[in-house]
């Protein structure tokens, strides 16, 4: 598929941004900080439009600092816990208030956003226990679980499962229902793709997701059930939505993850979108397929939320 050249410039400086880190995990010398990277990485993804008609503010959200998006068209108490991607080394909600202002439309929902600590100072299981901690304290603020969704790309996708299941083991009662982008879901990456799609995906390569994985993983197994939730016991969750684009190496393992969800009698629907690739719903202000994508997981969590209204 032929992109448009905006999207094409875009998905160029993602890459090459995304590609800077490889220095910092690898130990090479390099002319700038990881901190001055990781803002490089927030700036590139920053220059997706924020749209019309919606705020931000910083929140503390019980010890991890968070950011929370209001849209005008607010409807009723609807709550939607977004978790970002970035390899669990990157990313910050400064970098999303593109994608979670049209989220926040779309479902007329406070977008709350938490900036987990990263990888490698803060390696596995630090940023999931961070987001599960931010996850309690909107719990603790006396909102209804049944009024709250989640959703998050790439290793955020992966922790709307892992987040679940630590929330279920805890004894705290779950969402509504998920939309897990591009899920970061295997980091064995042993799923077929990650070598036949190897390439074709301008924004992720298996070379890229090993040393990230290593990175965060720190001696940790990649097996591991919090890491990896294809592994983990998912039993008792609510309705999830796994998206993810053709032609990413992640494809094969986000297949397995809903695969592995059904087998567990989770109501899952799965979304493969020819010629996509990773997390391309953060490009909705110029590519159809992104807003396109947006619109389906909407309508899906907005479906979750009466579910769970009407039990």
């Amino acid at each position: 598929m032929v992109f448009p050249p905006l999207v094409q410039e875009r998905l160029a400086a993602w890459a090459a941004s995304a590609n800077d880190f490889g220095p910092h995990l690898l130990g090479l010398p390099t002319d700038i900080t990881m901190a001055e990277q990781r803002e490089a990485y927030t700036r590139v993804l920053a220059t997706h439009p924020v749209p019309e008609s919606v705020t931000s503010t910083d929140v503390d959200m019980g010890g991890v600092r968070g950011v929370l998006v209001t849209p005008d068209n607010l409807d009723g108490d609807k709550i939607l816990f977004y978790i970002h991607g970035g390899g669990y080394v990157a990313g910050s909600p400064e970098g999303y208030l593109g994608l979670a202002g049209h989220y926040a439309k779309l479902l007329g929902a406070k977008v709350y956003m938490p900036d987990y600590r990263l990888a490698p100072e803060h390696p596995f299981p630090i940023p999931i226990n961070d987001t599960f901690a931010a996850y309690k304290w909107l719990l603790s603020q006396g909102h209804d679980a049944n009024s709250i969704v989640f959703s998050g790309d790439s290793a955020g996708g992966a922790m709307v499962v892992s987040v679940m299941v630590k929330a279920r083991n805890a004894g705290l009662p779950l969402p509504a229902g998920g939309v897990a982008i591009s899920p970061w879901a295997n980091l064995e990456h042993t799923g077929t793709s990650a070598r036949s799609r190897d390439g074709l995906d301008p924004q992720a390569s298996l070379e890229g997701l090993t040393i990230l994985a290593k990175a965060f993983l720190n001696g940790a197994l990649p097996s591991d059930p919090d890491a990896s939730p294809v592994f983990a016991d998912v039993r008792g969750l609510p309705p999830i939505l796994v998206q993810i684009g053709e032609n990413e190496v992640m494809l094969s393992d986000a297949i397995r993850l809903a695969s592995h969800l059904g087998e567990n009698r989770v109501r899952v629907s799965l979304e493969v979108w020819p010629g996509m690739f990773h997390v391309w719903h953060q490009f909705a202000a110029i590519l159809p397929e992104g807003m396109q994508a947006l619109e389906n997981a909407a309508t899906f969590l907005d479906q979750a939320l009466d579910l769970a209204a009407n039990k």
